[in-house]
């Protein structure tokens, strides 16, 4: 369905029933890499899955600053508002990751339970966020002058994402088109907007989260197994699960444990 948000037009699945459980995609993504779990999570859950600013068939603004993370997060709060949905648990993967948390800490009492697959609060001080703007800004150039394609290649490439290259050439083909899918204008947005050098840093708010919070992250995402552990440190009712064999994306790469450990969190 869309739903019209600040002049914006985003598209929101739902399916299933149950308490609320909204599914937040990462950077190039979009709901239906949340699809292969629609069947199971549906059964106890009601799935409220949008197409996150910039991406899938949600609109692209022109504007960097509409895709600033708080906005993002505020536009989440109005989407529930008009699914009469005041509160949620909340899972969120990599840069879907970083939505949920921020959503967490400004509405602390709309989240119920939180999940948090390969994400992070942010980058701790303005000197690691400046160079990450730089960083971000180099990568919004090249997919607006190289366009999607030559993006695309060079970002399956990267070392983050070394472990997909296990997966079944269907799965990896079915990625790639989906990646492919995107705006060029609004993932160059979304690196300027809502990256990781322009949000702000979270760390300090760990602390006053009271919501339950379970973090994930693969044993071969070395930075973002390291990320977690220091957030076990700071959030007040949280958990940590590595998966054997796994790296950034758990959820493609370790599909069935996934999904049941997600189930179990949100119905215990």
């Amino acid at each position: 369905m869309n739903v019209f948000i600040n002049d914006v037009r985003y598209n929101v699945e739902t399916t299933g029933s149950g308490f609320p459980l909204v599914l937040l995609h990462g950077f190039t993504g979009n709901s239906t890499t949340w699809a292969p779990f629609y069947d199971v999570w549906g059964k106890h859950s009601r799935l409220i899955i949008p197409d996150i600013i910039g991406h899938g068939k949600t609109d692209s603004p022109t504007d960097p600053d509409r895709y600033k993370i708080e906005k993002v997060a505020s536009d989440l709060a109005d989407i529930l508002d008009a699914l009469q949905t005041e509160q949620v648990d909340i899972l969120g993967y990599s840069m879907g990751g970083r939505l949920a948390l921020t959503f967490a800490v400004m509405f602390p009492r709309r989240v119920r339970r939180l999940i948090l697959e390969s994400a992070s609060p942010g980058l701790a001080t303005e000197d690691e966020r400046a160079k990450r703007r730089m960083k971000d800004v180099e990568l919004a150039n090249f997919i607006m002058d190289q366009g999607i394609k030559n993006f695309v290649d060079y970002w399956e490439e990267i070392p983050l994402f070394a472990s997909m290259k296990r997966l079944p050439i269907e799965k990896k083909l079915d990625i790639r088109q989906q990646r492919l899918g995107n705006s060029p204008i609004g993932l160059a947005n979304s690196l300027l907007g809502m990256g990781t050098g322009s949000q702000p840093s979270w760390w300090e708010h760990l602390g006053q989260l009271k919501c339950e919070v379970l973090l994930l992250t693969g044993e071969e995402d070395k930075k973002f197994c390291q990320i977690a552990q220091a957030m076990l440190l700071k959030l007040k009712k949280a958990s940590l699960i590595e998966f054997e064999n796994s790296g950034h994306t758990i959820h493609v790469e370790n599909c069935e444990k996934f999904g049941r450990i997600v189930s179990d969190f949100v119905t215990k």
